[in-house]
């Protein structure tokens, strides 16, 4: 089994809000995560994370992918990524 990894990301109103990754990968030179809002849920909503931070960022700052077309591109990748893991990814 994977180990399971969590991030804490802090919204704009200063409260912190807990993701596991599903998966990650790299294209074109940037970083994207998958992540959900429950492990325990069988229904628990999938997001995908773009990394933008900056080589001297003392920590990660991360956006929600939101472009549709980018999206769709980024949701087969990860389909793919994720065909072997019992995880059942719908739009």
């Amino acid at each position: 089994m994977q180990e399971e990894k969590k991030i804490t990301l802090r919204t704009d109103q200063d409260e912190t809000v807990d993701f596991y990754v599903l998966e990650e990968t790299r294209i074109n030179g940037m970083d994207y995560l998958m992540v959900t809002d429950s492990m325990e849920d069988e229904d628990g909503e999938c997001y995908v994370l773009k990394d933008l931070s900056g080589s001297g960022d003392s920590e990660a700052v991360y956006e929600f992918v939101e472009n549709e077309d980018e999206l769709d591109y980024l949701y087969r990748i990860f389909a793919e990524l994720l065909e072997d893991m019992d995880v059942d990814l719908q739009k």
